[in-house]
């Protein structure tokens, strides 16, 4: 074998799931920035996208994330009754509960997609909730449904010869 190379038992064993999280940037993005200037830990796995709030976001967004390969994607808002843009929870919060019952329709596993609420003073609570998605994400495994776009690898590297030396993994 070589160096650098890892075979699939041992692939399977270094997996680490990618999320993608959407953060109302009145709450939950400075409970995310709070966490880390108190140094909690929480895994490394996520990666964040700032909103205005967390009813803005956009379902679309998320099914194109499913789709480009994200193991799982987590929505983070204002505590409901706690928005600065009064209403907007509410929105985000009858926006998933739709979005659940269209995935669950489609025969995506449940738990790929999450939403919490996480305010500005609740950093801990923020590294809790990733922590939390993060092991779920790994329960369900890699996302291999509604995943489009695959990974491209020259096929010489696996000696495997065929037209134009790419194929898609296995």
């Amino acid at each position: 074998m070589f160096a650098g190379t890892l075979r699939n038992d041992e692939m399977e064993n270094h997996w680490e799931p990618k999320i993608l999280a959407f953060l109302c940037n009145w709450c939950s993005y400075a409970g995310a920035d709070l966490a880390g200037t108190s140094r909690i830990q929480y895994p490394p796995n996520i990666r964040v996208i700032r909103v205005p709030c967390s009813g803005r976001i956009n379902p679309l967004f998320i099914l194109k994330a499913l789709q480009g390969g994200i193991d799982g994607v987590l929505v983070s808002g204002c505590h409901p009754g706690d928005c600065h843009y009064l209403t907007g929870n509410y929105v985000g919060r009858r926006k998933s509960a739709t979005l659940k019952r269209f995935l669950e329709y489609l025969g995506l596993e449940e738990g790929r997609v999450q939403f919490s609420w996480v305010s500005a003073a609740e950093g801990g609570k923020f590294s809790q909730v990733v922590g939390e998605v993060v092991q779920d994400i790994k329960k369900l495994g890699p996302a291999s449904r509604f995943v489009k776009e695959k990974l491209l690898v020259r096929s010489s590297e696996f000696g495997v010869k065929t037209k134009n030396n790419l194929r898609t993994p296995n």
